[in-house]
């Protein structure tokens, strides 16, 4: 049984974690898992905690591990620290030496691309074979690209093995937003789905709820959903990223915010 199917164990830390609820992820309990799914619910967990910037603890907790999916994750928090080469370097070797690993596809991809060397990033995660989250991560570096018609293929070619995904729901989602016209409506509706939902709500959901309403020029409604974002997490980049967008259309000094933003770290 594929373990991220509707049946399957992983299917709720692997919700949770794509709808930015990490401290759903951290805490979620593990110990019912069957063996082959524990490694894949840690890797999950740790990198929630990575996205929460708990940096340091997560290189001390894999420290000495050499399994490639640790491997990997150990890069990714090292990339987050002043060891950023090292930690790219360490991508480099993964990728050569277990290139056919999903998750060292993923967190390669991930470092790769952030580290500017898109080219290396696209070669690796091209790799997959059904991995959504390769394809999610994919469709976000050709929009990046502004190659929009090679995000649509990757997010159509998804859909027809994958048509009911939160993966693939959500990168077209990001499609929608920069394909415009009525797809800003479409995203919406995604985002706003996942946003208002006690169990699914998270900050990254209301940010793209806020974004799809600055689309659709319904600017109290998008400063209704940054409020509510910046009310689960001051600090959270993206949301005071769309504040300022919010505050510059609305004719706002966005001097303190700007200057916040400039400064603050990026977790992955």
């Amino acid at each position: 049984m594929d373990p991220f199917s509707g049946e399957g164990e992983l299917l709720n830390i692997h919700n949770a974690f794509f709808q930015g609820q990490y401290d759903k992820v951290v805490e979620f309990d593990t110990k019912p898992l069957s063996a082959s799914n524990q490694l894949p619910a840690r890797i999950f967990q740790l990198r929630a905690r990575i996205a929460q910037g708990d940096f340091e603890d997560v290189l001390a907790e894999l420290e000495g591990e050499e399994e490639p999916e640790l491997a990997a994750v150990r890069a990714l928090a090292k990339f987050n620290t002043e060891e950023l080469e090292t930690a790219i370097e360490e991508i480099e070797e993964l990728a050569k030496s277990s290139g056919d690993n999903a998750t060292v596809q993923v967190i390669g991809g991930i470092v790769l691309q952030r580290a500017g060397k898109t080219d290396e990033a696209l070669a690796l995660l091209s790799q997959h074979q059904g991995n959504l989250e390769a394809v999610s991560i994919i469709v976000q570096i050709r929009l990046a690209q502004n190659r929009t018609d090679l995000a649509i293929k990757e997010v159509t070619a998804a859909k027809k093995w994958a048509q009911d995904s939160l993966v693939v729901n959500i990168a077209e989602a990001w499609v929608g937003l920069r394909v415009g016209g009525d797809k800003y409506q479409q995203s919406y509706y995604v985002f706003e789905e996942l946003a208002q939902a006690p169990s699914t709500s998270s900050t990254m959901s209301l940010v793209g709820q806020a974004i799809s309403e600055l689309h659709l020029g319904r600017l109290p409604e998008a400063e209704v959903a940054l409020q509510q974002a910046l009310t689960k997490d001051k600090g959270d980049i993206a949301a005071l990223a769309n504040k300022i967008v919010l505050t510059a259309l609305t004719g706002g000094d966005t001097t303190a915010d700007i200057r916040y933003v400039t400064k603050a770290p990026s977790n992955s």
